[in-house]
């Protein structure tokens, strides 16, 4: 475990960087990509590996899978029309069927085209095409780009989705595997930064098109500190589906081994879990209940759990201790401002109410899955080597609030897209 930051920086030769916008409150992170002729708002999400769309005319389903009409599903534009791409080839045989960790879903076809983001063409790219969609959108995006592990990859042999398991799952490499594979980046690595948005506006904006980096083959252009270490994703046991240090393993998700949490005036030792996933799709971050409880407390007014929402409640101006997570013998701290979120709701007295960036998701145990998510994202530079199969973290410079003046509030759904 080291710092690879000045290594990885020299190495940069060209590479393609996007600016990312902020969606639905700031809370997705989307950019612009192309599929053949076709422009679209996707998510950038590491914690899956499918890059999709909905097709024209698709199916809109609520998260119970009752139909219901297809603008309930508010994608930002009508679909991807797979006849008017010059270069599209359908996959016969085959299905596209993904479910999502806050309970989204689709089913679909599959196919191949070029795809274009940041300026880089990746030809013959397998893209999932959906014709049932189980979608909360935000009026912008219009799918999501994944870029986690080929073998999380969400396309199955035969066109019935009921019949689809791990027996004919058909992993293909997701978009920068296929950008490796063809040449087309100076370095196996990418780089994200993710700002946060302006507090001010947090309770009123649908779309900010300036708030962070995606860079393939190189480094996310802002600001950082000396704080960095570079530390191997944790493979996981195919057959328990569990993180391990082995020389045998299958990786999934970008999951790193986190020492130890904490937080300003803390006297206890929180050791923690190498089930610790780096989402950009997941909006707060998921940590082990004693970690949550504690946290929650040291409040200024302490925060208290509201049992309908699932969620640590405050108000907005209370004082936030400030966060800490230990990653390979470095401690990288979490702003404040990352932990009160506005709810866009007032207390019984007319004043704001936030909630916690940082919540509950149960004790450490076999199998529990924790997440570090945009809450923690904010705060670094995190670059993914998918040769070395290793993570770099950069503790970014302080930084004002991101974005154009537009804002974000914590939504009534919380985002957790991870791959089920």
């Amino acid at each position: 475990m080291h710092s690879l930051r000045s290594s990885l920086a020299s190495q940069a030769g060209s590479n393609f960087t996007a600016v990312l916008a902020g969606s639905d409150f700031d809370e997705e992170y989307l950019t612009n990509v192309t599929f053949g002729n076709q422009e679209f708002e996707l998510i950038v999400d590491t914690g899956s590996s499918d890059t999709w769309a909905p097709t024209v005319g698709f199916s809109c389903f609520d998260l119970n899978d009752d139909p219901v009409p297809q603008s309930t599903c508010a994608f930002g534009t009508p679909g991807f029309d797979t006849a008017a791409s010059p270069d599209f080839v359908a996959f016969p045989d085959t299905n596209f069927n993904i479910e999502y960790g806050d309970g989204e879903f689709l089913t679909g076809t599959v196919g191949f085209d070029t795809v274009t983001v940041a300026g880089m063409s990746v030809v013959g790219q397998e893209i999932g095409i959906a014709t049932e969609c189980a979608w909360e959108g935000d009026g912008v995006n219009t799918g999501l780009m994944g870029l986690a592990s080929p073998n999380l990859t969400s396309v199955f042999e035969g066109t019935d989705p009921n019949d689809d398991s791990t027996a004919n799952q058909l992993p293909y490499n997701s978009i920068f595997y296929s950008a490796v594979q063809q040449g087309l980046v100076s370095n196996p690595f990418f780089s994200v930064a993710l700002d946060r948005g302006s507090f001010a506006a947090e309770n009123d904006s649908l779309f900010d098109d300036n708030l962070g980096f995606l860079a393939f083959g190189g480094i996310a252009p802002v600001p950082v500190t000396d704080t960095a270490v570079t530390v191997p994703i944790q493979g996981y046991n195919a057959a328990t589906f569990l993180p391990e240090n082995a020389t045998a393993v299958t990786y999934f998700y970008y999951t790193v081994d986190v020492e130890r949490m904490s937080f300003t005036g803390n006297k206890e030792v929180f050791g923690t879990t190498n089930n610790i996933i780096l989402d950009t799709g997941t909006t707060l971050d998921y940590v082990p209940t004693n970690v949550a409880n504690a946290f929650a407390a040291a409040f200024d007014p302490p925060a208290r759990m509201d049992e309908e929402l699932g969620l640590y409640v405050v108000s907005c101006s209370a004082t936030a201790p400030e966060f800490t997570v230990d990653i390979g013998g470095k401690t990288f701290t979490v702003d404040p401002a990352d932990n009160l979120l506005p709810l866009g709701e007032n207390d019984e007295e007319g004043n704001p109410l936030c909630v916690s960036g940082t919540v509950d998701n149960g004790p450490v145990e076999a199998g529990n899955i924790f997440i570090l998510g945009d809450t923690f994202l904010h705060n670094v530079v995190v670059t993914f080597n998918i040769e070395t199969d290793e993570v770099t973290l950069t503790q970014r410079a302080p930084y004002t609030n991101g974005g154009t003046g537009a804002t974000r509030r914590a939504p009534s759904s919380i985002r957790r897209r991870r791959n089920l």
